[in-house]
């Protein structure tokens, strides 16, 4: 099997199972629907680009007898009194960024291009997240 293009959702839906096997296999799976095309890709291959071409940015610094977490940019920040914390802190944070964006600061011109971060968070478990804050991405 090559790669698969249909040219509408009613060929695609016929087609589904050559469409989402195409994807898991790493393959250009695509749609057409009116003017635009969509891809279909496997969620574990598109983790792992986003994790290589979204680095976190994260600055963690010990502050008050506590570590406080930002990144810079983003209107997200977090506190805990350890290091481990405040990265769970962080992840917690993360997630409820990524639910705001897909729910009002899409269109946003000073969000929308946070689009791969959001999408990185919400393929992201808690460790996984956790390890792309600390540099540890897997």
């Amino acid at each position: 099997m090559s790669a698969v293009h249909y040219d509408s959702y009613t060929e695609a839906r016929a087609h589904l199972k050559d469409l989402l096997d195409a994807a898991e296999k790493g393959r250009v799976a695509t749609v057409r629907r009116g003017s635009a095309t969509t891809a279909v890709v496997d969620v574990k291959r598109l983790r792992h680009l986003l994790t290589s071409i979204v680095p976190s940015r994260a600055q963690v610094v010990p502050e008050a007898g506590g570590w406080s977490v930002f990144i810079p940019g983003l209107p997200v920040a977090a506190d805990g009194a350890s290091f481990d914390e405040a990265i769970t802190e962080m992840t917690d944070a993360l997630r409820e960024y990524a639910q705001d964006w897909q729910q009002r600061l899409l269109d946003a011109p000073n969000h929308r291009d946070n689009w791969g971060l959001v999408q990185l968070i919400s393929f992201s478990d808690d460790e996984r997240l956790r390890d792309w804050l600390v540099g540890a991405a897997r």
